[in-house]
């Protein structure tokens, strides 16, 4: 399969010649198109960091980052911003809703900037609507919604553009351990039917283990990779558990 995303050599560093960090150093690896992947980590392991140069919330000091064969670390401007609202999806820990919009309105608001009829608004929301059961919802404010469904309509509006690639930052951070596990199953969906290309941070391993791949990083550098292949969800959590304990440090930071 040809991958979606290129991480090539990328280094970031914040502060000054006489107070420097290096969030990241020397991380180089690849997604597939139609990939679940994962990055794990301690807090202050590079984890965010790496989402935002990858989300060009943030610009990498050295390397280069390849979406679909094109340098994004070289875009600006209207190129940038047309990259961002057509090529990525993202789903934040905080929902990022707009209290003043409709569920529909929240999922619509990405196809109306791009000049979409509104025929054709209508029957994209409610198909993906439909698909991750919120049509119930779709009438409703953020403040009616409960935090998995406003988690799940946050879902419907990163894909509703078919991006080539999906972010999602800590994203059952802020749901209980039945809507985050409803969120899961929910990814699960858009990656193996809808073919979504998703790559999520996180610290916990239940959420990983959702995941097909998952990339360990350790003080701003790759610290292992693991595969969840033919595994069921149990046993590739307990390989996450094992590489977490590798990783050392406060095991709550990560589990």
């Amino acid at each position: 399969m040809p991958n979606v995303l290129k991480i090539d050599k990328i280094e970031k560093y914040y502060g000054t010649r006489a107070s420097l960090t290096k969030a990241i150093n020397n991380i180089s690896f690849e997604v597939e198109r139609g990939e679940f992947v994962a990055i794990m980590g301690a807090s202050g392991s590079g984890k965010t960091t790496l989402l935002n140069c990858i989300s060009t919330i943030d610009k990498v000091t050295s390397g280069h980052i390849y979406v679909e064969g094109e340098d994004i670390t070289k875009l600006k401007g209207n190129k940038l911003n047309k990259f961002r609202r057509e090529q990525l999806g993202f789903i934040f820990q905080d929902f990022n809703l707009l209290d003043t919009l409709t569920a529909f309105e929240n999922i619509a608001l990405a196809l109306t900037i791009q000049g979409v009829k509104p025929s054709e608004i209508e029957m994209k929301v409610n198909d993906v609507a439909k698909k991750l059961n919120i049509k119930d919802v779709l009438q409703k404010y953020p403040y009616q919604m409960s935090g998995g469904q406003k988690q799940r309509v946050a879902s419907a509006r990163a894909i509703i553009t078919n991006p080539k690639l999906i972010l999602a930052d800590e994203p059952t951070g802020a749901l209980d351990s039945k809507s985050a596990k409803m969120l899961l199953e929910n990814f699960s969906y858009m990656n193996k039917e809808l073919n979504a290309t998703i790559l999520m941070v996180t610290h916990d391993a239940f959420t990983a283990s959702y995941a097909s791949r998952v990339i360990f990083i350790k003080d701003g550098k790759l610290f292992n990779e693991i595969v969840r292949g033919d595994d069921s969800r149990k046993e590739f959590f307990d390989k996450i558990i094992d590489v977490v304990t590798l990783l050392g440090g406060d095991l709550n930071d990560v589990v």
